[in-house]
Parts: structure tokens; C-alpha cells; sequence
């Protein structure tokens, strides 16, 4: 069993009551009172000056809505990072050190000389204070191991997701479930890798139905955070890409081997917490990334992971007519989203572009980051706000804002269905041309 390494002063939390206490704000009237205390404010600047300190401080005091998290979240933010991670923190490669406010307060902050002189806007801060929770949520996302039940924790998480993102909120859509809050949290440039193995050491402890849920959301992130490096980071060099991402490729191992365990599941007679067509989608995604360090030799980082891959290739091959099949209704179209044709830098960048968007405009999005991981239709999904529309709306922003990869300006988010078809061209000729 991997241990967490937690300070004594995060020992001295309890997770039950930080828990309990983001339960009655989440659920009760705390955050539209912070709102409604705003309101006096004459622009946006105004308000979100006020929303700034409470965000820095971790202390939020609005009339009647009162909320301190101070304690809690420094202490899990100096577990976590002790762990490896700076969950609440950007890194700047300028300057190359971490950001000195948190995520939050730092888009805030942007949202100010934006919008600073606007009419106040209930939205804004409704949007921002919800963003902040869930950084708050994911912190504790990483702190599941800390007391108690893991398994346990992480529903309670969950919970607290489905609260965040619930009628009493600002109608902003994150993620799905505390398995991609994890992710999220762990999505940022890292100088030092090596809490990414202590972490995957952690999930191999939880449940299965917690394993499969990682499982299927990690695939399909870290297929297209690695065609993104594939094609701008590494000029389509396999070999540097492998040296360069060795803390992603165990995780891509993890998350493949464990997808395919509930297919062949499924296939064999027994049920999984997954969709058949999900998992299907979602080991196509992680594939697309780099057939041949799965079905052929592996790569170095892969070594320590051996049994792993192996029982995910012989599984593979034992299933190869199958899952041929099954991945046909994936290749990527003109007229119908596909994950395949996403391609990303980081997820947690994601995730940013869709709240400063919905920041700039007023109009939260209804679509979140595990949309953008499928291509399966969703009835319920606004044509105008639908995740092809958000999307090329995150790309957009990207080719305004590029960053320079290999001497050259380069957006860091792409939705391009014709390199979307070429990398699934690419990947079922891989896949034909392994052998057992």
C-alpha cells in the first residue's frame, strides 16, 4: 500500500469536518448571499476587489455569509505539496517559478482589467467563487488517504462536485466526478515529477469502481495531452516524446491496463461500473498516443510497469477482432465532435479557457471537461454551447494567445478534425501492424 506522506498539521484536520462544513455552504444560500452582498458594488472591478481578499485570505465574511477554510486549505496545500503537486498554483515559464496566488485569484484578477469598469454582473462572481470551490475540491481530492476510508472520502467528494455544480449554483460546469478533479489538480507543469508515482501508488489502492472511473477519464486525457506533444512539443519524435512525459507514460499504462480488465469483463459475462462503448472510446484515445509502447517493446519508464502492460497486450490480442470492431464507429467526421480531433497542452488549461470565457461573456458553460473526453452523444447538449462550439472556442483563444514551442508561436489547445482523422488513420494502421 503506497502511504501518504501528510504533515502533522494536516493530521489535525478533519476531513469529515471540512467536508461537512463545504456541504452547508455548497448546499445552502452561502454562496448566492456572497452575491447578493456584492451587489451594492458600482462595477465589476469593485466586486471582485472585495472577492479577491476573501479568495487570498481563504476567509470569506459577506453579512450573513460567513466561511473559514484558512486552516484546512493551507494545511492541505502544504501536504500536497510536500507530495509533489501544486494543485492550487500555475507555474510561470517565464519566470520560471510557481504563480504566488492561487488559480483562482489569479484569473480573477485577470477578469479585473478586462472588465474591471463594467456594470456589475451578478454572473461574474457567481462563476468565480464556484471556480473556487472546485479548486478547494480538487485540493481534497489529493487528500482522500489521509484519514479514514479512501473509497468513502472520494464519494464524499463526489458529493460535494454534484453540490458545487447543482441548482444553487452558477450554472458552470467543471468535470464529472472527483476522479477528474484529481486529474485536474495534478494537470499543471511540475518541476519535480515524482509525487505523479507516489499518486498512482495511491489510486491502485482504491476500489475498482474508483480505478475504473480514473481509468476511463485519464485515457482519454492523456491521449490527447500526448498528440498534442506528439505533433507541437516533440515534431512527431516518438523517442523524445517517451523521454520527455516518463511520469505520464505509467499513468497511460495504469489507465489502459484497467480499462481493459472491465472490457474483457464485459466480454466474459460480468458486469463493469463503465459503459461498453465508453471504454472503447476512451482506449482508442490513450492508444492514439503511442500504439507501439503498449502492443510492442516498451519504453524505459514502462519497465517497472512490465506485468501491467504485458496483461494489457495479451488481453488485447485475445479480444483484437472485437475491439477492431468496436472502434470503427470512432473515426473522426466533419459534422460530429470527436476527442480524437482534441488536442491539448494541459487539462487543467482546459478548464481555465472555459471559466475565463464564460467570465468574459457572462454565460457559463453547461459542458465540461469529460465532455470534451467523449464524442457519444448527449441529448440534452445546447447547439450553441455544444463541445465542438467550446472547443474551437478554447482554440480560438489559444491562436491569440500561442506560446513558442520549438522557435515557433503555437496555440496550446487545438480542435482540427482532419488531424483528428490522421492520428486515427495512423492509429488503427499501428494497430493492424502489431503482432502477438
Amino acid at each position: 500500500m503506497a502511504r501518504s506522506i501528510i504533515t502533522r498539521e494536516a493530521r489535525q484536520i478533519s476531513f469529515d469536518e471540512v467536508c461537512d462544513t463545504l456541504d452547508a455552504a455548497l448546499s445552502g444560500p452561502f454562496r448566492r448571499q456572497v452575491v447578493d452582498a456584492l451587489a451594492s458594488s458600482p462595477t465589476i472591478g469593485d466586486a471582485l476587489e472585495r472577492l479577491r481578499e476573501a479568495m487570498r485570505a481563504d476567509v470569506w465574511n459577506f453579512g450573513d455569509a460567513s466561511l473559514t477554510l484558512a486552516r484546512a486549505v493551507r494545511a492541505y496545500d502544504r501536504a500536497t505539496r510536500d507530495e509533489g503537486f501544486h494543485a492550487l498554483h500555475d507555474w510561470d515559464g517565464i519566470a520560471a517559478h510557481v504563480n504566488p496566488d492561487t488559480i483562482p485569484v489569479d484569473v480573477l484578477s485577470y477578469v479585473i482589467d478586462q472588465r474591471g469598469a463594467d456594470d456589475f454582473d451578478p454572473r461574474v462572481p457567481a462563476i468565480l467563487i464556484d471556480y473556487y470551490f472546485m479548486h478547494v475540491l480538487s485540493l481534497l481530492s489529493l487528500r482522500v488517504w489521509d484519514q479514514g476510508d479512501a473509497d468513502v472520502n472520494t464519494d464524499r467528494v463526489d458529493a460535494l462536485l454534484a453540490l458545487l455544480q447543482g441548482p444553487a449554483g452558477s450554472g458552470q460546469r467543471f468535470c464529472d466526478d472527483a476522479a477528474t478533479l484529481l486529474l485536474i489538480a495534478t494537470a499543471h507543469y511540475e518541476k519535480e515529477e515524482w509525487g505523479y508515482d507516489l499518486l498512482l501508488g495511491r489510486v491502485r489502492d482504491l476500489a475498482r469502481r474508483h480505478r475504473a472511473v480514473i481509468a476511463l477519464g485519464h485515457g482519454a486525457a492523456m491521449g490527447c495531452h500526448l498528440r498534442f506533444g506528439f505533433q507541437a512539443t516533440y515534431g512527431r519524435d516518438t523517442s523524445l516524446m517517451r523521454n520527455d512525459n516518463v511520469a505520464d507514460y505509467p499513468w497511460l499504462c495504469f489507465a489502459l491496463a484497467t480499462l481493459m480488465d472491465e472490457y474483457h469483463a464485459i466480454e466474459t459475462g460480468d458486469t463493469s461500473v463503465l459503459d461498453r462503448t465508453a471504454i472503447v472510446e476512451s482506449m482508442l484515445n490513450g492508444l492514439s498516443a503511442d500504439v507501439r509502447a503498449f502492443l510492442g517493446a516498451g519504453p524505459g519508464s514502462l519497465k517497472a510497469h512490465e506485468v501491467e502492460r504485458a496483461r494489457f497486450r495479451d488481453q488485447y490480442f485475445a479480444h483484437r477482432d472485437g475491439l477492431e470492431a468496436a472502434f470503427d464507429p470512432f473515426q473522426p467526421v466533419l459534422d460530429r465532435y470527436s476527442a480524437l480531433s482534441f488536442f491539448f497542452n494541459f487539462s487543467h488549461n482546459v478548464i481555465k479557457g472555459q471559466v475565463v470565457d464564460s467570465l468574459l461573456w457572462g454565460h457559463p458553460w453547461a459542458v465540461g471537461l469529460n465532455d470534451l473526453f467523449t464524442g457519444l452523444p448527449r441529448p440534452d447538449e445546447p447547439a450553441d454551447r455544444s463541445r465542438e462550439a467550446l472547443a474551437r472556442t478554447l482554440m480560438a483563444y489559444a491562436r491569440t494567445n500561442p506560446h513558442k514551442i520549438r522557435g515557433r508561436l503555437m496555440p496550446v489547445i487545438v480542435y482540427d478534425a482532419e488531424a483528428g482523422y490522421r492520428a486515427y488513420r495512423l492509429t488503427r494502421r499501428r494497430l493492424a501492424e502489431s503482432v502477438p
